[in-house]
């Protein structure tokens, strides 16, 4: 199982949020490329990178630091937030980003064209995001809420071609509670294609809880705030997740 460290970017500046409310941000740095390579140094296999401030505006807003971070590591870079259209993947994608990571446009049926045409344009290097928080889907940076079920959208994304999902539970993301294991069961248990588990990962044994669904199709599990406080090394979180 893979354990990816989060970089989420706000302003140029590296920070972690709590259950996605930008009032609740804590800044760890202001170059997030040093960040990326710390993290790569350490033993990462992937970088997720999240550009926080397009994820509310709807269109990519911190370019350049992605830019900084793809040409600072040698590790596969996936990126979400503010990417709707086939245009903003192209970008994106143009910059040395692996993997495009589209959420929004996989609610609304205005961008649900772009979404399809980016599965046909770039195949498996486009992911979906589905954040939920109790069992229902959020979007727009988590500033709105819907009453779409978050597990009948992973089964409605597998049906339409994608090929991984990043599966975050809102409630515990950021607040270092742990995992919610029992909804990424849900999600592992609902499709066929690989699920890649977010939200309140603190210890070794939270990584440890989440292996087990592995035979289940967890691929793996993005961990932010715990390795900003140092509660979880990203050592120790991969010598568990092996």
């Amino acid at each position: 199982m893979l354990v990816i460290p989060a970089v989420d970017i706000s302003a140029g500046q590296v920070v972690r949020l709590a259950r996605g409310d930008m009032k609740e941000k804590t800044v760890y740095s202001d170059d997030p490329a040093a960040i990326a390579r710390r993290w790569a140094d350490e033993g990462a296999q992937v970088l997720h990178v999240v550009d926080l401030d397009g994820a509310i505006s709807g269109q990519p807003a911190n370019r350049a630091e992605v830019a900084k971070i793809v040409e600072a590591i040698d590790i596969p870079v996936e990126l979400g937030g503010g990417l709707r259209t086939v245009e903003d993947v192209q970008d994106v994608l143009a910059l040395g980003v692996k993997w495009a990571i589209m959420g929004t446009a996989a609610l609304s049926m205005r961008t649900r064209l772009e979404l399809e045409e980016a599965i046909v344009q770039f195949g498996d290097r486009i992911i979906v995001g589905i954040d939920a928080r109790g069992g229902k889907v959020a979007f727009e940076g988590w500033t709105q809420y819907s009453d779409i079920d978050a597990v009948e959208l992973a089964q409605q994304m597998q049906q339409w071609g994608v090929g991984r999902l990043i599966c975050t539970d809102i409630a515990t993301d950021g607040m270092l509670t742990g995992p919610n294991v029992s909804a990424m069961r849900q999600f592992c248990q609902a499709v066929r294609i690989p699920i890649v588990a977010s939200g309140g990962i603190r210890s070794v044994e939270d990584v440890n809880a989440l292996r087990e669904l592995e035979p289940l199709g967890l691929l793996g599990c993005i961990v932010g705030r715990a390795l900003y406080t140092g509660d979880l090394s990203l050592g120790e979180a991969i010598a568990a997740a092996e």
